[in-house]
């Protein structure tokens, strides 16, 4: 069997993973589709594997990492009915209040990655919560299959109404000192723009291939927005320039970034569309962007 290298897979793999991570496709028809790349000793079994996330061997900061104190919290759902679970970061020797960020899961849940970004966030000097919108279901499952089915059974727009609970939630913590932003990843890319649409007073806002707000919303914002793309994402940069004419009839802060030839998921260290030097890059920026506007 060929030991594949992400230099080997065509970008029709790519597209169809899309596709199936974005409930396109469901795992049968994902399978069926993914055969006809399976040649030259390329397996089906070995092609699934490779697009699968390894969460065991990605981590960037440990949960038990010292310099932090990290740690499951709940609050309130407003609208999906009982407790919201949160994994709540900060710096551990912190003798003053800092800033808050409010990091926002795909569409799957609070898994390892999600978890680790709010450390990482923590590790940048931030109060961060990275809130699980699949708690009312029980919580993220311990897969994406089976956490991305679980997220379908959700409504949208309650969802949101979580993260902005979530957002007053960090406000009002006795670290943080009221300055408050929020960072998403596709599903959470979205809420990203969407808690700009509807929290006036948010002090940023950071989408990651997120889906752009209709007209009418996004006409609402005030947050600053920083807003991170990549190239080969068709489905999501469609709505980009209709998006970019109101931010700027607006005069709405905004500085937005095309990644070259990268795939929607190019953050994510822990699947072969991550690209170590646009995560990087776009990282640094969004910590960058956090502590020049939340203050």
């Amino acid at each position: 069997m060929k030991d594949l290298k992400k230099e080997d897979i065509k970008q029709e793999v790519f597209d169809l993973y899309d596709d199936y991570a974005h409930n396109k496709l469901n795992r049968r028809q994902f399978v069926e589709k993914l055969s006809l790349y399976a040649v030259g000793g390329v397996t089906i079994s070995s092609l699934l594997s490779f697009m699968s996330p390894d969460y065991v061997n990605s981590l960037l900061v440990k949960p038990d990492d010292p310099t932090l104190n990290s740690g499951f919290i709940t609050y309130e759902s407003p609208k999906g009915g009982g407790t919201i679970k949160g994994l709540l970061s900060q710096p551990k020797d912190s003798t003053t209040k800092v800033p808050g960020v409010i990091v926002v899961h795909e569409n799957r849940g609070l898994n390892p990655y999600i978890e680790d970004v709010g450390r990482r966030t923590a590790k940048e000097g931030f109060i961060s919560l990275a809130p699980d919108a699949l708690s009312p279901l029980g919580g993220y499952p311990g897969n994406d299959d089976d956490g991305r089915t679980m997220q379908k059974e959700r409504n949208q727009q309650e969802m949101l109404e979580d993260f902005i609970a979530a957002y007053h939630y960090l406000k009002n913590h006795e670290n943080c000192d009221g300055n408050v932003g929020v960072v998403g990843f596709c599903f959470g890319g979205w809420i990203s723009n969407m808690m700009a649409v509807r929290i006036p007073e948010l002090g940023a806002a950071v989408p990651y291939y997120g889906r752009q707000p209709e007209a009418e919303d996004a006409v609402k914002i005030k947050a600053p927005l920083l807003l991170q793309y990549a190239e080969l994402d068709t489905r999501v940069n469609a709505g980009w320039p209709a998006f970019e004419e109101i931010l700027k009839a607006e005069n709405i802060t905004y500085t937005a970034y095309m990644y070259p030839e990268v795939n929607h998921g190019f953050h994510n260290n822990t699947t072969p569309r991550y690209d170590k030097a646009a995560a990087t890059l776009s990282w640094k920026r969004t910590i960058a962007f956090f502590k020049e506007h939340l203050k």
